[in-house]
């Protein structure tokens, strides 16, 4: 199954499957001397974690990392880091009854039609689960960045219909993380959480959209003209399952914009010409501005819903009635935030090693 490696010059490849033994990712292309820690990435696991809140699914994982290569005393080696997670609380049984009836709104059919065959126990790769791998990678690739003064974080802006009120990046920094729908709008946060437990008592689901947002980028990120950070930041945040559409700065309100609203006229600042308003959310002609990298994700309801839907038996090839039984998450677009934010901070660790602007040297004393 080709498709699980993603980058470059820093380059991560995911493995395992939903209820296998564990689950982990290998990364490649981080340089010698940054100092690691478990910590480091069990702290960004804790993010993602299940079963922390009313929003998420009530499947108990401690997801305790293990780092089993690449760390030497504290040190990245420059050699391949590998990381594992082990299943803990998988019960693979419970989907022995979706064997041959593919869930809608997930892979399943479309995995059997391509391969012949599929892990049919909580949808084996195409699981959420396998965001493990990415946020265990986006760690290390986090506190890479953090030694040139990048950050990246996220939050939800919209849920159930609900939308947040305008927020400053200090909101985001000082709220996100103080209530279970990660919005940075406090008051918005009530209602969306409301809607949750509205659509949970109903055996349904709700969508939603997710910002990321990285500061500190400097001007100039990007390898045109089919390397472009914009084209590398779409693709890493639609490889992640259930988002359906992705947008930077005004997005698609651009195309209701007229060429005097939406082009960021320059100002001289410090010396030197800088945008001065950023609809461009940060990049233009594929490289980045010096201004903040503003993105957003559209992503769906969660599939698995308690609701009775039409499905189709592939073993007698008929019609028939399908109840997804299980641990299911009522909403994703709160446990995503962590996801994209590790996936935005991928695409930038590799575009800055590519561009030159991260010397591997640079860590070595």
């Amino acid at each position: 199954m080709p498709g699980n490696i993603f980058g470059h010059s820093f380059r991560i490849t995911t493995w395992g499957e939903s209820h296998g033994k564990a689950v982990g990712v290998v990364i490649d292309g981080v340089p010698a001397g940054l100092e690691l820690s478990d910590t480091d990435i069990q702290k960004e696991l804790d993010r993602r974690r299940p079963g922390q809140s009313e929003v998420s699914t009530p499947r108990s994982e401690s997801d305790t990392v293990e780092i089993l290569s690449g760390v030497f005393e504290g040190m990245t080696t420059g050699c391949p880091i590998s990381m594992l997670v082990w299943n803990r609380n998988a019960n693979p049984g419970a989907y022995d009854y979706l064997r041959d009836i593919p869930r809608p709104g997930h892979a399943d059919l479309f995995y059997q039609k391509k391969y012949g065959i599929r892990d049919h126990r909580g949808g084996g790769r195409s699981s959420g689960r396998e965001t493990i791998g990415r946020v265990a990678a986006g760690a290390v690739a986090k506190k890479l960045l953090s030694h040139y003064g990048i950050e990246v974080f996220a939050h939800v802006t919209e849920l159930g219909g609900v939308k947040a009120g305008n927020v400053t990046f200090t909101d985001i920094r000082e709220n996100v993380e103080k209530n279970p729908v990660r919005c940075a709008d406090l008051q918005a946060a009530e209602r969306m959480l409301e809607q949750v437990r509205r659509a949970r008592g109903e055996g349904d689901s709700i969508g939603g959209i997710v910002e990321i947002i990285a500061t500190g980028v400097p001007a100039g990120i990007g390898e045109p003209v089919f390397g472009k950070l914009d084209a590398d930041i779409a693709a890493a945040l639609m490889s992640i399952g259930a988002v359906k559409g992705v947008e930077i700065g005004a997005g698609f309100e651009c195309a209701r914009m007229k060429g005097s609203q939406m082009n960021d006229a320059f100002v001289m600042e410090d010396g030197h010409p800088v945008p001065e308003t950023n609809n461009a959310g940060g990049i233009i002609g594929g490289l980045s501005t010096g201004l903040p990298l503003i993105c957003r994700i559209a992503v769906k309801p969660t599939p698995s819903i308690s609701k009775v839907q039409r499905s189709v038996s592939l073993a007698g090839m008929r019609e028939t009635d399908i109840e997804v039984r299980g641990r299911h998450d009522p909403t994703i677009p709160p446990r995503m935030v962590p996801v994209a934010e590790s996936m935005v901070a991928l695409v930038l660790a590799d575009q800055m090693i590519r561009g030159g602007r991260i010397n591997p040297e640079s860590f070595l004393k």
